[in-house]
């Protein structure tokens, strides 16, 4: 795994899954509205670190865990789970004044954790200004990801990011000196410095800059909470507030930031909830 984004020992929600591939669950017991007839097209299967995407009748509200999930005019409607998430989590389906709620059974996932010790302090823990600097980094990316716009662009197939060898997966962990760092939240792609860097699926820049740990990154919003985050880029070519599409090139890559080389650092979340990507891309 390419050595980057590890902010220390401070635990987030987090999210991943293999096999999700895109599908439809005609009548799948956990998803079903009030009627039969009303069985919905589903994407993904309830897993750690899933991300899953659905299409509700007109009308239809939907909670998870107590949660309020949007659903668009057009009935799409996107929510995740953790990596850490327990074995069940409850959807309750309000459609015609009748509400049902529903257990869905949340399958559990191994991830790979790798403990070095021998390490020098300063390469676990970093100084007092680097901490301060990181707190309010924290705070900025944590506020664009809590967008929660009306786009609706989260339901369109994720696309590759970029081309290059996958060198670091979603969920794994280390444990540096005895202590259990942030577990990686991402997809890494290595390629030489300047492969473009595209954006997954159309959106909205809400967060460009330079952070300690990630780098040169950009934040892209696609609707309902869902975003992706590009970091360790060289250059970014596209500015907040700018609408983009899926396809579009948004960047290069790099190696800025704490990395040991050049790659692309992709993720995929829900609101606060990392995600697991590489489930949901074209294989």
């Amino acid at each position: 795994m390419t050595e980057c984004c590890d902010p220390g020992p401070r635990e987030f929600s987090c999210v991943g899954l293999p096999d999700l591939g895109r599908r439809t669950l005609l009548a799948a017991p956990a998803l079903l509205l009030a009627r039969p007839a009303d069985a919905q097209e589903f994407r993904g299967e309830p897993a750690q670190g899933a991300f899953l995407v659905g299409r509700a009748a007109p009308g239809t509200r939907l909670a998870l865990d107590g949660r309020t999930l949007r659903v668009g005019s057009d009935g799409h409607f996107a929510f995740g789970f953790g990596r850490d998430h327990g074995p069940t989590a409850s959807l309750a389906v309000t459609q015609g004044g009748r509400t049902e709620t529903r257990a869905l059974s949340v399958r559990r996932r191994e991830w790979d954790i790798q403990h070095i010790t021998g390490l020098p302090p300063a390469q676990v823990t970093p100084d007092e200004a680097a901490l301060r600097r990181i707190t309010a980094e924290r705070e900025r990316l944590g506020a664009a990801r809590a967008m929660d716009s009306t786009l609706t662009y989260f339901a369109e197939p994720l696309s590759w990011p970029a081309r290059g060898r996958i060198s670091g997966i979603f969920g794994s962990q280390r444990v540096l000196n005895g202590q259990p760092r942030q577990p990686h939240y991402g997809l890494d792609v290595a390629g030489p410095v300047g492969t473009p860097i595209f954006a997954a699926l159309s959106g909205r820049v809400t967060l460009s800059g330079d952070f300690f740990f990630f780098g040169q990154l950009l934040v892209l919003d696609h609707g309902h909470g869902v975003n992706t985050l590009y970091a360790h880029l060289s250059e970014r070519l596209v500015t907040e507030g700018e609408t983009v599409a899926r396809g579009q090139q948004i960047a290069r890559m790099g190696a800025t930031g704490r990395v040991t080389g050049p790659h692309l650092h992709f993720s995929l979340s829900w609101y606060q909830v990392w995600l697991d990507p590489q489930p949901v891309l074209p294989a």
